[in-house]
Order: C-alpha cells, then sequence, then structure tokens
C-alpha cells in the first residue's frame, strides 16, 4: 500500500509514521508534504497513492482548500488537534477523522476500515469519490450579464439552458428570456453543477428541470424538447448519448 502524508509538525510527522509502519510494515511512504501548495504539485505531478493521512490545520491554510484545487482520487484520513472540522471532513474523500495525539489503536481501525473499502471493486470506489467530490465543490450561483450599458445578476437555477449562436453565447432563462453571456460554454462547462446541468453537444448546456421530453432519434442519439423551446435543433451528440443517459440516472461523471 502506497501512503501520502500531510503534516507540518515535524515531531507529529515522524510519530506518525513510526505508528504507520509499525502497523503496517509494507506500507510505502510516497512523501511527507507540509502545506497545500506542495500537496497540490505533488498530486498533480504523480501517480495517485492508495491513501492519504492528512492533518486539517497546515502551515497556509485548512487542507480542504486541497479538494477545491486538484482532483483528489484517494481516501484521506484526516488528523487534528480540533474536533470541530469533522463535518466538513466527510463532505470530502474521508474515511476517518483522528484527533490528535492519535492513538495507535485508532489508526488500525482507521487502516481496518480503510481495507474495508478496498475490498470494494475500484468501480465502485471511484463512483462513491466523484460523488463525494461533486457534493463537496462549491459551484457559481449566479452569472452577471452585461449588455449595452447594463448589468444584471441572474441566478444559475433561473437558467433552462446555455447555448452558442453565430458565435455568441447565450443563456436562455425558464421565463424565455435570452441574454448575452461572457463565458463560452467550455468555460461554464467547469462552473456549473453537473448534477443540474449536462452539455448536450458543442452549441447547448441544458437544465434537467428544462427537458420536457425526450425522442430516440438516429444513430443511437436522443433529441430532446425544452421547455422554454428551442430554434435551434436539440439532439444529444452520438459521443455524448452514454454520458447522457448515465447523468439523467444521477450518475454524474
Amino acid at each position: 500500500m502506497k501512503v501520502l502524508i500531510v503534516e507540518d509538525e515535524k515531531i507529529a510527522a515522524d510519530r506518525l509514521i513510526k505508528m504507520v509502519i509499525e502497523l503496517e510494515p509494507s506500507i510505502e511512504i510516497l512523501a511527507t508534504l507540509v502545506s497545500i501548495k506542495s500537496t497540490v504539485d505533488w498530486l498533480n505531478s504523480n501517480p495517485s497513492p492508495d491513501l492519504i493521512l492528512m492533518d486539517i490545520n497546515l502551515a497556509d491554510g485548512q487542507s480542504f482548500k486541497i479538494f477545491s484545487m486538484v482532483t483528489v482520487k484517494a481516501p484521506v484520513i484526516f488528523t487534528t488537534a480540533y474536533d470541530e472540522h469533522a463535518l466538513e471532513a466527510f463532505k470530502v474523500n474521508s474515511i476517518d477523522y483522528l484527533l490528535k495525539p492519535i492513538k495507535k489503536d485508532e489508526l488500525k481501525r482507521a487502516f481496518e476500515k480503510f481495507q474495508t473499502l478496498s475490498d470494494m471493486s475500484a468501480k465502485k470506489i471511484e463512483s462513491i469519490l466523484k460523488i463525494l467530490n461533486v457534493q463537496s465543490k462549491e459551484f457559481q450561483k449566479r452569472i452577471v450579464i452585461r449588455y449595452g450599458d447594463t448589468i444584471k445578476m441572474v441566478e444559475i437555477e433561473e437558467a433552462a439552458y446555455f447555448y452558442t449562436k453565430d458565435k455568441i453565447n447565450y443563456l436562455c432563462t425558464f421565463q424565455d428570456v435570452k441574454y448575452p453571456v461572457d463565458h463560452n460554454l467550455d468555460e461554464l462547462e467547469h462552473i456549473l453543477n453537473p448534477s443540474m446541468f449536462f452539455r448536450i453537444n458543442r452549441q447547448f448546456i441544458v437544465n434537467i428541470k428544462a427537458i420536457e421530453k425526450m425522442l430516440a432519434w438516429s444513430k443511437s442519439r436522443v433529441k430532446i424538447v425544452l421547455r422554454p423551446p428551442s430554434e435551434e435543433d436539440t439532439i444529444v451528440s452520438t459521443e455524448r448519448s452514454p454520458h447522457f443517459k448515465e447523468w439523467l440516472t444521477g450518475n454524474v461523471s
């Protein structure tokens, strides 16, 4: 098993490493990191470890920030001197939450919990972690619209769909009001909640609540009837159709 340790106090790190090796001599400790920045850099540059032991309070901030800066694929055992962060820890990839000073028997139980998780299929683990990551990520709640000298804020939940026409990007509300937007569809994909919005083709991102009817189409595609109606064809592209059907069931990828 390959383990990454994130701990900015050397004494605490050395003690943790000693306990880990005593409990699981076969463990390979890949690195001991001391900050948010060094952890993000390491995760961006290396294959995912099997498990991460992560202190919450680091020198450059709380380690929860890491999860909004990089995709963390591995389960995490959090360590901290405070119990006030337990709820936030379990919103991300946490499988356990240990209070300092860490006791060997508590660390052992955390490893046993990890082993239970590891016994699941890799696909199931990936699915669980995807859900945890989506739930923990903060998505944009409103968008600023500029047209002429007017600046307006529109709540994202009011957007029925986004589309591109004649190289201009638009937002259409459920009240069938259309606004030009500064973001292109590639950018919108990263700021919209993927449990609510799906990019069906190069021209359209749709809100699940705007789908009024779906029709089987040629080449295993799906034609969508939107509310409010669109003047453009809204057909899910061939390559996106399998993902679209998963998305409809709530399987966000």
